[in-house]
């Protein structure tokens, strides 16, 4: 097994605060692997650490071996790739003018693309259903189809490395399954490791290999959907005791909500 990042001791404060206590794991290559917890938990924290965005303030990040803040932006953008949760907003780029800017980190000073930019665009736009609407601006489109093109751009990159934000927070079911699908196959073509904070435990359990739970700041558990998609422990981080059950389909845990489960004392 190939370890591709990896945390030890991770620190992070706000002022005084701090939100990120002692963090320390590691996510292999091909992995998919999600940051579950509950609002203020840390998740998008430690998600903004694991892009650079934000600096720690203690302990070690490393990808590739190499600690993530010896990269320069471009570098970095060659290896990994970030959807937001929130979708693009709308403007006046056409979907392909949005889907060629995921090409920026292998411009020159010139602008000109150090790879087949038009070929990799094309298969992209081709992959999510897109090319039809290659010339429609983002102003024409629904939130589910910014989203969709926000995808397309990270895919541009071509990445070792996706990270993903909540990217189906905004999404109705239908999308966010499309969403999820789209993203599974990819990484499994192309063999990429995809870091996703997801706040969906069922969505969780079915896409991802290993997962990680955050509660205020530190890790309670890591491991398969099957060893952290459990009432107890579930109880005990989100303060709701939900009933656990098997997916007919492919014998992941799931879990069901019940009224009254919130009166439980985490």
């Amino acid at each position: 097994m190939t370890l591709l990042l990896r945390m030890e001791r991770l620190d992070k404060y706000y002022g005084e605060r701090k939100v990120l206590d002692q963090l320390s794991f590691s996510v292999a290559e091909g992995e998919f692997f999600g940051i579950l917890g509950p609002n203020g938990s840390g998740k998008s924290t430690l998600l903004k650490l694991l892009s650079g965005i934000v600096k720690p303030d203690g302990g070690e990040l490393a990808l590739n071996g190499s600690p993530i803040g010896g990269y320069t932006r471009k570098q970095l953008s060659r290896v990994l790739a970030v959807l937001q949760q929130e979708p693009i907003p709308p403007a006046s780029f056409t979907v392909r003018e949005v889907v060629e800017m995921g090409r920026y980190p292998y411009q020159n000073w010139l602008g000109d693309d150090s790879g087949a930019s038009d070929e990799i665009v094309d298969a992209v736009l081709d992959q999510l259903n897109l090319a039809e609407l290659r010339h429609i601006m983002l102003t024409e489109l629904s939130g589910g189809e910014r989203q969709r093109v926000a995808l397309g751009k990270a895919m541009a990159q071509q990445p070792s490395v996706l990270l993903l934000d909540e990217p189906t927070t905004y999404l109705d079911i239908g999308y966010q399954i499309q969403m999820m699908d789209i993203v599974k196959a990819w990484q499994r073509e192309r063999k990429m490791t995809v870091v996703a904070v997801l706040h969906d435990l069922n969505l969780a359990a079915m896409y991802c290999d290993r997962m990680l739970l955050l509660h205020k700041g530190s890790i309670v558990g890591i491991g398969t959907p099957g060893e952290l998609v459990r009432g107890e422990l579930i109880r005990r981080v989100y303060g709701t005791k939900p009933i656990v059950v098997e997916h007919p389909l492919y014998g992941l845990p799931q879990i069901l909500l019940r009224q009254g489960g919130a009166h439980d004392e985490p």
